[in-house]
């Protein structure tokens, strides 16, 4: 499966290095010296480069500093913007791990069987992930990616089961106060 392992942010220097934001928690096994990634600039057919290879890498613990070869100046580097680096992986090696492409168009429910939604998306910010879900109504409710919201992903059966507070989601509506 091809995922996004990183977004190419700033420049960094004068050498053409740039500022990654990184997607994948094993930064260290993805990128060594050498690996060529596929790239992929969103609402772009045919990116400046269509792939990179990396010449250079410093480790962050959520962003990264990179040089590909071929890109010696600031300029250039500039023109790197946006582009996200593309790389394979095992949708099995991480039984506890999914991907935004796995979560797409899934079937999210509440713990009693009510329907939600459906997946449209994954926003992934500093803090945690949120799944973007497309309620019957048409809105679409932005909730959290974490155990205690999302106690269950079945992709087999296709179908999240979430358990937001009252208010989150169209399908739990507020408790009357007492």
């Amino acid at each position: 499966m091809r995922v996004v392992l990183a977004v190419i942010g700033r420049a960094h220097g004068i050498s053409g290095d740039v500022v990654l934001d990184l997607r994948t928690d094993r930064p260290e096994e993805r990128f060594q010296l050498g690996s060529s990634y596929e790239v992929e600039l969103p609402g772009v057919d045919r990116p400046p480069v269509q792939r990179l290879t990396l010449r250079r890498y410093q480790a962050g613990p959520k962003r990264a500093v990179a040089g590909f070869e071929g890109i010696g100046d600031r300029t250039a580097a500039e023109s790197l913007r946006g582009i996200r680096l593309l790389g394979e992986v095992d949708p099995f090696e991480e039984p506890d791990a999914w991907y935004p492409a796995q979560l797409r168009g899934v079937r999210v429910v509440l713990p009693d069987g009510s329907a939600v939604g459906t997946v449209t998306g994954v926003s992934s910010l500093p803090g945690q992930d949120l799944l973007k879900i497309l309620q019957p109504d048409g809105s679409t409710a932005l909730v959290p990616l974490v155990k205690a919201l999302v106690p269950e992903v079945d992709l087999e059966r296709g179908q999240i089961v979430i358990d937001p507070p009252a208010g989150l989601v169209a399908a739990r509506p507020e408790k009357p106060a007492k």
